[in-house]
């Protein structure tokens, strides 16, 4: 966790840049900075690697003072992607990728499979793409390797200032998506500075509109848009994504706890005559301790030959946990199956949703919003 505590930033001629500046960027969030230019979003972010430094105030990282850490040390812990990309074009893909952790003195076998295990993360084939040059590929592909560059080290931050804002329409959006994907994945704490408004609404958890060095208002992208606090923050936004959103209720509060699974000691035929006997469709499978092992289809345990349950469930259905913004990905809820399950960080089964509650609860949000009686 990274934390700003009445920080200002005030240059030699005078210039105010940051103004008490209260902020915390939450370990595996993606928060984004934005706001018009000269706002201070990027000297925000060149304060976290000490690019810069603050005037006055505090900046804790983990608990720890960051004048505390030797400047160094504290870049070789974090990511860092710009815009410009920034690779360096003599080099092979992989030494780019591999240039932290040779900095950093790690093993020659563990470097190769940390550079193949990143390329294929972003789909790119290490066999194809390990010996290109720079020069070679596309600018999407080369900002994929920016961004894997900075994940190389294992750092817990990773820093990025407008990193697709050079790429047309298509690359930008495609690596908006890689971007959401990745970090299902790696669950980092990532600060990104945009001036773009969609892009910030469709990447962040946590959004941080700034201006003149003040934070104006910061939340969830449904927070922002369903209350903004003032014109400013309307105008920033636009009247076109305005009272668009719709605000469902926590996961808490539409999920059923007490909903009927398969244990993984029952056989195939046993877990078959529940079903039917239930008239359910699909059951969510736990082990002895309620830890979730997938989703048991009827139609596939009856058509299948396979009799082993684990093997049988489906374990690429969504999941969800309780704080999980049902908001945020409420399309792909109505894409996936009839259930999701609902589960904690050690993936223990504490309930399921059901997709036809989520669309009877946004058709009653639309119909107040629309005045339906």
């Amino acid at each position: 966790m990274i934390e700003l505590k009445k920080i200002n930033k005030v240059y030699d001629d005078g210039f105010q840049a940051l103004k008490n500046i209260d902020l915390t960027f939450e370990e595996g969030q993606i928060n984004v900075l934005i706001g018009p230019s000269g706002c201070g979003k990027t000297t925000t972010m060149k304060l976290l690697n000490r690019l810069t430094d603050y005037t006055d105030g505090q900046l804790l990282i983990d608990g720890k003072d960051i004048k505390e850490i030797n400047p160094i040390e504290l870049r070789r812990r974090m990511g860092y992607v710009i815009q410009s990309i920034g690779l360096f074009p003599h080099m092979t893909i992989y030494d780019n990728v591999a240039t932290v952790p040779k900095l950093l003195k790690w093993e020659k076998l563990k470097i190769k499979e940390r550079v193949k295990e990143l390329l294929t993360m972003v789909n790119l084939s290490p066999e194809t793409y390990m010996t290109r040059y720079p020069s070679e590929l596309s600018g999407g592909q080369q900002q994929r390797i920016g961004v894997i560059r900075a994940l190389a080290a294992e750092p817990s931050t990773i820093l990025m200032d407008e990193p697709f804002s050079a790429l047309d329409p298509i690359s930008r959006e495609q690596l908006q998506d890689e971007l959401v994907r990745l970090q299902k994945e790696i669950k980092k704490t990532i600060v990104f500075v945009t001036h773009d408004m969609d892009e910030a609404i469709k990447i962040a958890d946590q959004i941080i509109l700034m201006k003149d060095g003040h934070i104006v208002q910061k939340g969830s992208p449904n927070e922002i848009l369903a209350n903004p606090v003032n014109d400013f923050v309307r105008e920033f936004i636009g009247e076109e994504r305005l009272g668009t959103t719709v605000s469902l209720p926590p996961i808490g509060e539409l999920m059923r706890k007490n909903y009927l699974s398969i244990s993984t000691n029952l056989s195939k035929q046993e877990t078959i005559d529940f079903m039917v006997a239930n008239q359910v469709s699909e059951l969510p499978l736990v082990d002895e301790q309620g830890g979730y092992k997938g989703v048991i289809s009827l139609y596939k345990a009856l058509k299948s030959k396979q009799t082993n349950l684990v093997e049988l469930a489906d374990q690429s259905v969504v999941t969800v946990e309780e704080t999980t913004d049902v908001n945020s990905i409420m399309e792909q809820f109505l894409q996936t199956n009839p259930i999701i399950p609902v589960v904690s960080e050690q993936n223990k089964l504490v309930g399921v949703l059901e997709t036809s509650k989520l669309l009877d609860a946004f058709h009653q949000i639309f119909k107040n919003k629309s005045g339906v009686a």
